[in-house]
């Protein structure tokens, strides 16, 4: 979705993309002339927020760094959440937005519900945003570009296994939470969103998931990005249960500037492949 009015006097040759959650924020810049990213920073709340109080450390955030402040040619905003539902094209009707989501997510009569299309594999995902903080982005920089999480997830993994005809599970890990995808022969099997607690939470529904989707553990692929590395809990216990377990990587074509380097070739997965 695309929010679009207010232009800017300035051109510049920057791009920004904020990924929101209620556990926390990231933010990204990018240097579209010399191909750099130039800017990376990860905020992690010590609780989970509600929406009000996410938008309040959004706003203290932006005002207390400098690099934030600048002029931006494009602005991207990815929101992580579980207030999504995947619906095939030719079922999709935009009337029935709230009826896709009431089922799996707990939404409120007064909840806003937008929707981004997957050309990739002809679906529509359908999601609820924070209105709150659209509006306060739409205020403070002008014309800006959101997702869902699940949308670029769903459209870099399938592109990534265009030419793969072996089943693979990605286990994006976020603070609290995973998205599951699952694909075979270049399709989407399944995405889903868990939170867990514990590392046996998170490998119970790893392995249901498998057993739900006839996958076998010793001969799928389970590929992490995200918030992990090899030394991780959750890396540990997917590896006594799973025989494949790899680490993912973004093979994005930028380069880093010294102070902004990601922790690895995995992590930090959605918000720079949002640009």
């Amino acid at each position: 979705m695309a929010k679009t009015n207010k232009t800017f006097n300035k051109l510049t040759n920057l791009e920004l993309s904020i990924q929101i959650s209620l556990s926390g924020l990231s933010f990204c810049i990018l240097n579209r002339d010399l191909n750099t990213i130039t800017f990376l920073k990860e905020i992690h709340f010590d609780k989970k927020l509600n929406p009000l109080e996410t938008l309040d450390a959004l706003k203290e955030h932006l005002e207390n760094e400098n690099l934030l402040e600048e002029t931006f040619s494009k602005v991207n905003v990815i929101y992580d959440n579980n207030l999504s539902a995947l619906v095939p094209k030719p079922l999709f009707n935009e009337d029935c937005l709230a009826d896709y989501l009431k089922f799996g997510s707990k939404i409120l009569k007064t909840d806003f519900i937008t929707f981004d299309e997957i050309l990739i594999n002809d679906s529509v995902n359908v999601y609820v945003p924070y209105v709150n903080i659209n509006n306060f982005i739409y205020e403070h920089f002008g014309s800006f570009t959101y997702k869902h999480i699940s949308t670029i997830l769903i459209e870099q993994i399938l592109l990534t296994e265009k030419n793969s005809n072996i089943p693979k599970v990605y286990v994006n890990i976020n603070k609290g939470s995973f998205e599951l995808i699952a694909i075979n022969n270049t399709k989407l099997l399944l995405f889903n969103t868990f939170e867990y607690n514990t590392k046996e939470d998170f490998i119970y529904y790893v392995l249901f998931t498998l057993e739900q989707l006839e996958l076998n553990p010793e001969k799928i692929s389970l590929i992490f990005i995200g918030d992990i590395n090899a030394k991780d809990e959750l890396y540990e216990i997917a590896y006594k249960y799973v025989r494949f377990v790899f680490l993912g990587n973004r093979e994005d074509p930028y380069k880093y500037s010294i102070d902004s380097q990601p922790k690895t070739n995995h992590s930090n997965f959605t918000l720079i492949k949002s640009f």
